[in-house]
């Protein structure tokens, strides 16, 4: 008899993990509130007309804009980093620009987060800014990694990649847990 269970004989994943209880605490923290009621009107005023969020929501194409222009930098990002593997010119300046368009889109991307973020519940909102905060910490480091690029500082714009995709997959996590709309609170 197979070891693997039939899909219709695994348990459901239910149990409650270490994730489950960091997003938990960041959805009931009231540590970003001031921060949150400080940026909000800033950020609703992205979406304050109706053709703005629309837009930035996916009403045309079922999708909300920020999922989809999030796999720009992050592909180009992690694209670069095995580039990084190859030691020949060619692949160091494909690295190099690589890097620079991870940031560059990083920024359009941010934007439709913030529009996102706008009409979010406040335990979203917590868990948003923890976001935010990783992705737009991992944005600086990948900045420097460019610039030490652009410097022929290879080695140095390696490390600080490799550094950088630590809070990026962080903040990707919690991203993906506010899109998918569930609440754990």
């Amino acid at each position: 008899m197979s070891e693997t269970l039939r899909s219709s004989e695994r348990l459901p994943v239910t149990a409650d993990n270490a994730y489950k209880r960091v997003l938990r605490r960041l959805e009931r923290s009231t540590t970003w509130d001031g921060a949150i009621d400080a940026v909000a009107p800033v950020a609703h005023r992205l979406i304050a007309h109706a053709p703005a969020r629309r837009f930035f929501h996916g009403d045309a194409t079922g999708l909300p804009l920020h999922g989809i222009l999030t796999d720009l930098p992050l592909g180009a990002w992690f694209t670069a980093q095995f580039l990084d593997l190859f030691r020949d010119d060619g692949s160091r300046r494909a690295a190099t620009r690589l890097m620079a368009l991870g940031v560059t889109a990083a920024v359009p991307t941010a934007v439709a987060g913030w529009a996102e973020w706008a009409g979010a519940d406040r335990a979203a909102r917590r868990v948003g800014m923890t976001h935010a905060s990783l992705t737009g910490l991992a944005t600086l480091v990948f900045a420097a990694s460019w610039a030490a690029r652009v410097r022929d500082d290879h080695r140095l714009g390696i490390a600080l990649a490799r550094l950088g995709s630590a809070p990026v997959i962080a903040g990707a996590f919690l991203g993906g847990h506010i899109g998918s709309g569930r609440r754990l609170g």
